[in-house]
């Protein structure tokens, strides 16, 4: 019994680690980019939230959902005026400046909040938990699976089933011959952007209501996310949410047997599943 309620808080742990990466796979799947400010633009969002609350008073939910726009204009915005600039074969102009931009978001939120811990309380619920079969389960982690699966799920909607989702995959696999249908790749980067800073803003409410936070927290988000994309293949979304809940169990399962192995395991089961799937657990189909 003990070992069926550490798979299953691993299961839940993995939604949040799904919910991280979910952008992060959308991005990479559209335009090839690998942004290493993904994970201090989730502290962002998880700050501006909290702005949010402590300036207008509101609950944090309702905070998030007003943070949904701007977080989408940031990310246009970044797009347009910074990363398309950089776009090209060489994958290394868009790492250094994704770096850059980590390290500016860093440290202005060091200056603008101190490096003091933070944290977004929702009142009760947090406590709260529910029986599923013979395993008790707190209401937020489950909440957060929930969110994290009916994310991916619209995403997968909006990638194969809407006008710009066809826009995202052509764009995806040949951007010069979309632009003579008409098709602005520079556009679509810039909406898919946005997107990708929208669910960065879901998960950034989950990080701020399930554990503290601080400026400096960004880089293990962002390694968490990529494991999770990497592990479940290149630009698979569900894939996504297959390789955050195998770094969640994995780290739960490390942790049951020595709280020491915790951050550990998940790092193990991301080298041993690129050992036997080099491509991932579920990767996108390839031309």
């Amino acid at each position: 019994m003990i070992w069926l309620d550490t798979f299953v808080q691993g299961v839940l742990l993995g939604g949040l680690y799904a919910l991280f990466a979910a952008g992060l796979s959308l991005v990479f799947g559209i335009m090839r980019l690998v942004n290493l400010a993904h994970g201090d633009l989730i502290v962002l969002a998880a700050y501006l939230i909290l702005g949010l609350v402590t300036a207008l008073g509101l609950h944090p939910a309702l905070a998030a959902l007003i943070a949904l726009p701007p977080m989408f204009v940031l990310g246009w915005l970044l797009q347009t005026h910074v990363l398309n600039r950089v776009l090209g074969e060489d994958i290394l102009p868009p790492l250094l400046v994704t770096f850059g931009l980590s390290i500016v978001t860093q440290n202005a939120l060091l200056e603008g909040f101190s490096a003091d811990s933070r944290k977004l309380s929702v009142g009760a619920i947090e406590a709260q938990s529910v029986s599923v079969g013979p395993v008790t389960v707190g209401l937020m982690p489950l909440l957060t699976l929930a969110s994290a699966i009916a994310v991916i799920f619209l995403l997968n909607q909006l990638f194969y089933r809407t006008a710009l989702g066809r826009a995202f995959r052509a764009t995806s696999d040949d951007a010069v011959t979309v632009q003579l249908m008409g098709i602005r790749p520079e556009r679509v980067f810039a909406i898919a952007t946005g997107i990708a800073l929208v669910v960065a803003t879901i998960s950034a409410f989950y990080l701020g209501t399930r554990a503290n936070f601080d400026p400096s927290i960004g880089p293990a988000r962002l390694l968490y996310a990529f494991e999770a994309v990497i592990i479940g293949g290149l630009g698979s979304l569900w894939g996504t949410l297959a390789g955050g809940m195998v770094i969640g169990v994995a780290q739960a399962l490390g942790a049951a047997i020595n709280p020491e192995w915790q951050i550990l395991s998940g790092h193990i089961a991301f080298v041993i599943v690129l050992m036997l799937r080099p491509r991932g657990l579920l990767p996108r189909a390839t031309d």
